[in-house]
């Protein structure tokens, strides 16, 4: 019988937990869409350009993402949040995806190796080296660790195409806040699924390395969330933040405080800075949620 070597058996055993597909439409990969609400992706998007990439991680579609090659930055990363204390977890290989490189890929996520490679798929995404030198920006979670709760789940965010570059002191401090806010707000008062769409905008400004521009960096940082199913006897001052509210923040030193709003006026922003058609919508049918009160009294919620 042939015996393996040591690393090649690590090696098939992170490629057989470790996956991720690009696809033609989310639907076409098997509960890929759950982390849509209704399944339905947000509407707009007009770039054929871009990538849609179910992200998945031992065998199970964890989120996606809709992925920019030539800017090597996702557009948007769409998740379910999972109740969770909110610790981070830094422990996790950063991973690449081989598909947008390869059409013969065999859609495994695959942690970066530790040693020399020839990176052939550098032209399509992020890679490693391209933080490695740069000490204003940290890779920014568009799905963070701390609104996943599983070891799989969690694991499956530290992938670079799920990060965009933030200014350090953006990343750790306003959208640092604005996740734990949102993470305690779901936690508290959301009492069925959530569903988050988290995504940038950028104007043109790119890391450079060896001469040549690489990875966009965002001009604005955006979110929205939708929760149908919520608790109606929390407070006034909650219960106008569902079934949907949104955030929009400058990815920035200076001036970067989160400025919260309606799903609405985050997509009327969106529209005049993003590529993007006059149908753009985050959330299908704008996250309408169901009333459980016959029509005469749903003026009193």
């Amino acid at each position: 019988m042939e015996i393996l070597q040591l690393p090649l058996v690590c090696a098939l055993i992170i490629s057989s937990l470790t996956s991720a597909t690009v696809v033609q439409d989310f639907n076409h990969v098997e509960r890929c869409k759950d982390s849509l609400y209704m399944g339905t992706p947000p509407r707009g998007f007009v770039d054929t350009k871009l990538k849609k990439i179910c992200q998945r991680y031992a065998d199970k579609p964890r989120y996606v993402t809709l992925y920019d090659p030539s800017k090597r930055i996702p557009v948007y990363s769409a998740y379910t949040f999972k109740k969770t204390e909110g610790d981070r977890r830094v422990d996790y290989p950063w991973m690449y995806e081989p598909q947008l490189a390869e059409l013969d890929g065999n859609g495994n996520m695959l942690p970066f190796p530790t040693g020399y490679l020839h990176m052939k798929f550098e032209d399509s995404q992020a890679v490693l080296d391209d933080y490695s030198d740069v000490v204003l920006y940290e890779r920014g979670h568009l799905n963070p660790d701390q609104h996943q709760s599983s070891p799989h789940d969690r694991a499956a965010t530290y992938t670079l195409t799920n990060v965009v570059p933030e200014i350090r002191e953006f990343n750790i401090g306003p959208w640092r806040e604005y996740e734990e806010r949102i993470r305690v707000r779901l936690n508290n008062f959301c009492r069925g699924t959530a569903y988050i769409v988290t995504g940038v905008t950028t104007r043109g400004n790119m890391i450079r390395r060896n001469n040549q521009n690489r990875v966009a960096i965002p001009e604005d940082v955006w979110s929205a969330y939708c929760c149908t199913e919520y608790d109606r006897n929390a407070p006034h001052d909650v219960r106008v933040l569902f079934p949907s509210h949104a955030a929009l923040a400058k990815n920035a030193k200076e001036g970067n405080s989160i400025h919260e709003m309606t799903v609405l006026e985050l997509e009327m922003f969106l529209r005049n800075n993003i590529e993007v058609d006059t149908n753009l919508q985050i959330f299908y049918d704008n996250c309408v949620s169901p009333s459980p009160l016959p029509l005469y009294l749903q003026h009193t919620i």
